[in-house]
């Protein structure tokens, strides 16, 4: 246990930062999680509300992504690995409904 005031306190800030951090973890999953489902979806059956939709949540996905890199949640490098498989995956249904 902690025994000085400061350490008290930075034992207290840790916790804080750690589930802001948690928070904004779970929400880029959980927006990557619905991309890909809707996703799915317009792979499925491409209508232009679909793609719509998917492109809607790219956007989402993308923007707390660049949130969480500006706040220092995720490194740089991690958040543009996450925006890649998001495009990648979209470019790979597009290339798929135009050869097929």
């Amino acid at each position: 246990m902690a025994n000085t005031k400061s350490a008290i306190k930075r034992v207290q800030i840790a916790e804080r930062n750690r589930l802001r951090n948690k928070a904004y973890s779970s929400a880029v999953k959980t927006l990557m999680k619905k991309y890909f489902s809707t996703l799915e979806a317009y792979a499925a059956n491409p209508t232009p509300e679909l793609k719509q939709e998917v492109q809607q949540r790219m956007s989402a996905a993308y923007s707390k992504i660049d949130r969480a890199v500006k706040r220092g949640v995720l490194h740089r490098n991690n958040g543009a690995r996450k925006k890649s498989r998001l495009a990648k995956q979209l470019k790979q249904y597009e290339m798929a409904k135009t050869s097929g």
